[in-house]
């Protein structure tokens, strides 16, 4: 355990003192609208287990949870009016601003990049340029499984002209299982679960060992940054304190995610799809800097990735548009 990561949880401790005394219930909290890219899952069982924890009423704070269908509707449902930080990825935001949305990234919720491209042993593709002429399934034409593919076929001088894109569907292993395509691109979870259903002697090509772009970012739009700081301040702390928990409490997470979260009826798989997302919520620069940090060349890079390819019409220069200031020390 980190010197930061027991300072965090020391925290906690005193801020369950505080809920036990009755300081925090007698305040008025203020409400905080998540939309999450998805439905409630257990990967995200720290902000699940709101009722039973109370990191966020511990900060003052009256937090909900909106699901939705990709990082594309939580930045829509925030921009409706629906909610008031969205639970997205890199690409959603890149694509947003390129439309002329003003937003802020203000939190790194995960670092590490999760997304991947698999295969079966016998088709003998083991790098990104073995994908040429392949065939490749994807969960949808919007999702991030397409655009990370795209991302991992550009850093070999590929594009989507040299593949052809399979649609999958969300339960895209079967395809790859049953030989209907040659790969398919996917994340952590989604291959731990592919592995449960019968996935065997398969290659693995991670897109983080070339482009570690991070996976999800709260975001919020920009009159949200500029004018509600101390509620933002205050609702990145306790979602901080609750990565931490499950960071060092992950089995009584996987036991709160049975009730909670929609696909948590077993506990041994929310543990390990609880330990996967654990690993993916760190990284070189939160050891340095506390979790939720940014590493801004990797977001730049993300960003010139996509002008590259096309998927935005013009560059965007990350720094005026992703803030650390609001992330607790």
């Amino acid at each position: 355990m980190t010197h930061s990561l027991k300072r965090i949880l020391t925290g906690l401790a005193l801020i369950a003192f505080l809920m036990g005394g009755g300081g925090v219930h007698a305040q008025k909290l203020d409400k905080i609208i998540v939309a999450g890219w998805g439905p409630a899952l257990s990967e995200i069982t720290n902000l699940l287990a709101e009722p039973d924890k109370g990191f966020f009423k511990a900060r003052g704070i009256d937090c909900e949870f909106v699901p939705g269908t990709g990082g594309g509707s939580a930045i829509r449902n925030m921009l409706t009016g629906k909610a008031h930080i969205a639970f997205t990825d890199p690409a959603s935001f890149y694509l947003a601003l390129d439309k002329g949305e003003k937003l802020v990234a203000i939190y790194n919720i995960y670092p590490q990049n999760v997304f991947n491209v698999v295969s079966p042993k016998s088709r003998g593709i083991t790098k990104p340029s073995d994908l040429k002429g392949k065939k490749i399934g994807v969960y949808s034409l919007s999702s991030g499984t397409r655009q990370n593919l795209a991302v991992l076929l550009h850093q070999v001088g590929l594009t989507e002209k040299d593949v052809t894109i399979h649609v999958a569907g969300l339960l895209n292993f079967a395809p790859v299982i049953q030989g209907q395509v040659d790969a398919t691109a996917a994340t952590d979870t989604g291959l731990f679960v592919g592995k449960l259903k019968g996935l065997k002697d398969f290659n693995v090509i991670e897109v983080k060992n070339y482009l570690n772009v991070p996976s999800d970012m709260f975001v919020v739009t920009e009159e949200m940054y500029r004018t509600q700081k101390n509620v933002l301040r205050r609702f990145l702390a306790a979602y901080r304190d609750s990565a931490a928990w499950m960071i060092a409490k992950p089995e009584e997470a996987a036991k709160l995610a049975v009730k909670r979260a929609i696909n948590g009826r077993n506990e041994k798989v929310n543990l390990e799809i609880i330990k996967l997302r654990n690993i993916s919520s760190v990284s070189r620069t939160t050891d340095k800097m506390g979790l939720g940090h940014f590493d801004l060349d990797l977001l730049q890079k993300g960003a010139d990735t996509f002008a590259d390819l096309g998927l935005i019409k013009k560059p965007i220069n990350v720094t005026p548009v992703v803030k650390s200031d609001l992330i607790p020390n």
